[in-house]
């Protein structure tokens, strides 16, 4: 059965996190507990596109600089899947603790949805995904 609170999603979200940092991924999870979103990680950007070509998600996280592939090359894979499967985009928004102007174009030019620049704070983070799931949030 899938948590929920009264400021959680209305129904159940599936969210991808690509993130290679164990210490990220595990404040991330803190950061979702009880929020009513299922949350799948991957360790670099070769198993994040895997993990989306095998599941079902409405939101990615990806981090731009991960090992094996980063979170560009990820994104792309993950675009041209969606292109070839007729299949709608899922927003994907960049992470990185790079805020630069230039990391922000090269993540749309790659097929970034939005990007967000890292350190992430938790009611941020949990406001910036009901906007970009066009969720209401309730007081």
């Amino acid at each position: 059965m899938q948590p929920t609170r009264a400021d959680g999603p209305d129904k159940p979200v599936h969210i991808l996190i690509a993130e290679d940092s164990e210490s990220n991924q595990m404040l991330l999870s803190l950061y979702f507990t009880d929020s009513g979103y299922t949350l799948d990680f991957a360790e670099n950007g070769r198993e994040a596109v895997a993990r989306f070509k095998n599941g079902s998600y409405e939101l990615v996280l990806m981090d731009i600089f991960m090992p094996i592939m980063d979170g560009l090359d990820a994104t792309r894979e993950i675009r041209n899947f969606e292109k070839e499967h007729g299949l709608r985009p899922v927003p994907i928004v960049a992470v990185s603790a790079n805020a630069f102007a230039e990391d922000r174009q090269r993540s749309m030019k790659a097929g970034c949805s939005d990007f967000m620049a890292k350190p992430i704070r938790k009611v941020p983070l949990l406001k910036f995904i009901a906007r970009t799931l066009g969720e209401t949030t309730r007081p």
